[in-house]
């Protein structure tokens, strides 16, 4: 590692101060709904603005900034919650913040991306990613540049929705076919929006919460892509709306957990489980504090929050890990 930030190992005194925030948490902040939360293995250093994917039950996660001193990171860390032990594997070819990403046939892939502070220099970057030779290949570009993008892998594709092209929101839905590494426009969402979350399930691809401008222009907007009718129909609302809140299938539920666009930066603990066989939303166990800008991901019987900030925009940056389960 020859970035100095990234040298910076942890003081002890530093670790227990993160875990004694995790558990000075009153008790009743876990009573709100099913599952329980439990703090693991934390990353080597604070960021924000990361991604994060399974691949082969291993958890890789992916650029972000450092709380405001560098915002194209290139990282690539792979967790292993089997061990609970952190790899330094090959670095994308090149970095940054808010990136999209997928997972297809077994390959991890980036999308896209801002480069500097504030949202800006949105890029067409994309990346694929062999977990198995820890190498990076570049695929046909982006056709617009842009950051705070969702991207989802159904029926061999990959799907980017919306983001943010430095300033301008788009409402934007391109197509990947690796086949002919080449990209297609598919129906675009109803608004322009970004920060929001996108997730499979059973062929359709929910698209839920976000932003349509600042921080503060969040929504709830819940709406549902099906890949069979090429077509776009409304499903109910996030009950809380935020952005910058991260979303994963789990358990065969539509798991929302955190965000921002409270009042005075607030960010919310919330966690929200959308079951699609019945149309409703459900509150599980809040996280123990507010997050945004995070990454979320799944092995087993766990899903796990990684790293983010705990205050609206780039405060308090956190390297912390924190696994949840429902039972």
């Amino acid at each position: 590692m020859t970035d100095p930030i990234r040298s910076r190992p942890l003081s002890a005194g530093t670790a227990m101060l993160l875990l004694g925030c995790f558990f000075a948490v009153p008790a009743h902040a876990q009573s709100a709904g099913q599952g329980s939360w439990t703090p693991k293995s934390m990353l080597s250093v604070a960021r924000n603005e990361v991604v994060a994917r399974t691949v082969n039950d291993k958890i890789y996660v992916l650029g972000g900034n450092y709380g405001g001193t560098k915002y194209d990171l290139a990282v690539n860390e792979e967790f292993d919650p089997a061990t609970g032990k952190w790899s330094e594997r090959a670095a994308i070819p090149t970095g940054g913040n808010h990136l999209g990403a997928a997972v297809l046939n077994g390959k991890l892939y980036s999308i896209g991306g801002f480069t500097q502070a504030g949202h800006k220099g949105g890029t067409t970057s994309f990346y694929e990613y062999d977990p198995a030779a820890d190498a990076w290949r570049t695929l046909a570009p982006l056709p617009v540049g842009r950051g705070s993008i969702s991207a989802v892998a159904v029926g061999g594709k990959i799907h980017a929705f919306g983001g943010r092209n430095d300033t301008e929101m788009t409402a934007l839905h391109d197509i990947y076919d690796p086949a002919t590494n080449s990209w297609s426009a598919g129906p675009p969402m109803s608004k322009g929006r970004d920060h929001m979350v996108a997730v499979a399930f059973e062929g359709k691809i929910h698209v839920i919460g976000g932003r349509f401008g600042a921080s503060t222009d969040k929504t709830g907007l819940h709406e549902i892509f099906d890949t069979a009718t090429n077509s776009w129909t409304l499903g109910p609302p996030l009950p809380t709306p935020r952005s910058g809140g991260t979303g994963i299938a789990f358990q065969n539920l539509i798991i929302v957990v955190g965000g921002e666009g409270g009042e005075g930066g607030k960010t919310f603990n919330d966690v929200d489980a959308f079951d699609p066989k019945i149309g409703k939303w459900t509150p599980l166990a809040p996280m123990p504090t507010g997050r945004h800008a995070f990454g979320l991901a799944a092995v087993g019987s766990a899903m796990y929050v990684l790293a983010g900030a705990r205050g609206g925009g780039g405060r308090e940056v956190t390297p912390e890990v924190l696994a949840f389960t429902l039972q």
